[in-house]
């Protein structure tokens, strides 16, 4: 590895989206690192976001590149991919290879994503039960034949983006939930059920309420045939892809003396308890919360650059929300979505154009919206959610979005 020794040496472990969108904040700044980067993938960064749009066919793999090998090499980054590092030695300041060498560092930050989570449910060994993380993932599902049939585990984000890409390929998908309604963490129950029936319109089954018991093999092959649920049913599956979340990937941090809770902690600065050791996206936990999003990692990236160019910048925190398409079906949510005696909930359903919008007012705020169909008012929402400005003045006009309701404001207060 070729690096000069009158510049500080700053290691990345992970070559992710949140690796590169840092490596863009920070060489966009004046830092005077040697900078050196570690993929555990053989491919240079993708962005994992569009998977299942990949798979759905409705863009190319080269589409989903962030940076080639050209964009590293002239900003004078050295990238090794299909490297992994499997131990980190603070004492020494240094990490050790899985092909044998170590490395020096001064500056180190662990940007090694998450791991999809695998139910350990008898038969999930099997050849063609797999998980919807990685390009390996996306050419195991690629593979999926028009009519086939395919189960996809979990209801959740991960699985309905899943399911969808799956969908748009042609195959047979059918969506084992154990919850009672679909995406329990974003929706109340008539935007879930309003999504169910969009889904089922689309040929998607649905089974809600359906526990996994295990994966049956067609006898003597080594593939899964059938997903056997706890009541006796066997679906049909020549592919079954758990979806069912993702943990942060913390096995660097627990070979040393970092401070582990769910995620890596940090502190405002993404630094850890070692003051040259730093975490950020996924991997990392800020004031007790992992995010498992692009959004929050990319918030972090930017105050680690800029910490890390001696400017003053704290992350505290970012306010989520949910915006994506499934099967053409558009879904947002944002904030509190289940009314207390303390809200009043203000909704406008459509069925027949399969659109539905609910409002939680709390003390003349916003405080959540759902919407389901039409979702193009969703970040205006967001924004007066999180702005915490009064809507008095717009409330009647509120559920309307955002050109009625600024068309109704007449207090003179500067517009979001």
């Amino acid at each position: 590895m070729c690096m000069t020794e009158d510049k500080p040496k700053l290691v990345v472990v992970g070559n992710g989206m949140a690796s590169v969108r840092f490596l863009e904040e920070l060489t966009a700044l004046e830092h005077g690192y040697d900078i050196t980067v570690f993929g555990e993938e053989p491919e240079p960064a993708y962005n994992r976001v569009l998977l299942s749009s990949c798979l759905a066919g409705d863009i190319k793999i080269d589409d989903i590149q962030l940076r080639g090998r050209a964009w590293y090499q002239s900003q004078n980054i050295t990238l090794k991919t299909g490297e992994r590092v499997t131990q980190l030695n603070t004492d020494t300041g240094t990490i050790e290879l899985a092909s044998g060498h170590s490395l020096a560092y001064d500056q180190l930050v662990i940007a090694t994503g998450s791991r999809p989570i695998c139910l350990p449910l008898p038969g999930a060994d099997l050849d063609g039960v797999v998980t919807f993380r990685d390009l390996k993932d996306l050419a195991a599902l690629h593979k999926v034949q028009a009519g086939e049939p395919v189960v996809v585990i979990g209801g959740g984000l991960l699985g309905l983006e899943a399911a969808a890409g799956l969908a748009g390929h042609g195959a047979d998908v059918t969506i084992v939930h154990l919850m009672d309604k679909l995406m329990e963490r974003q929706l109340d129950a008539p935007a879930a059920k309003l999504l169910k029936t969009s889904l089922e319109a689309k040929n998607i089954t649905v089974e809600l309420l359906a526990q996994s018991d295990y994966l049956r093999e067609a006898p003597g092959t080594g593939k899964v045939d059938a997903l056997v649920l706890k009541d006796g049913r066997a679906l049909p599956a020549s592919l079954v892809i758990m979806a069912v979340g993702i943990s942060p990937n913390c096995d660097l941090a627990k070979t040393t003396g970092l401070t582990v809770g769910r995620g890596i902690e940090v502190n405002d600065q993404m630094q850890t308890n070692v003051p040259n050791i730093y975490a950020v996206g996924e991997c990392a936990q800020h004031r007790g919360t992992c995010y498992g999003l692009v959004e929050p990692a990319y918030e972090q990236v930017k105050v680690l650059a800029a910490h890390l160019t001696h400017k003053t910048a704290s992350y505290e925190g970012t306010y989520l929300a949910t915006n994506l398409k499934v099967n053409s079906v558009s879904v947002f949510s944002a904030g509190q979505f289940e009314e207390t005696s303390e809200t009043e909930a203000v909704s406008y359903t459509d069925p027949n154009a399969g659109t539905y919008r609910k409002l939680l007012i709390e003390n003349e705020t916003l405080i959540g919206a759902v919407l389901i169909g039409d979702t193009q008012d969703g970040i205006w929402y967001r924004n007066l959610i999180q702005s915490g400005k009064k809507i008095s003045s717009i409330r009647s006009d509120l559920i309307f979005g955002e050109t009625l309701a600024n068309l109704k404001d007449k207090t003179g207060e500067q517009r979001l």
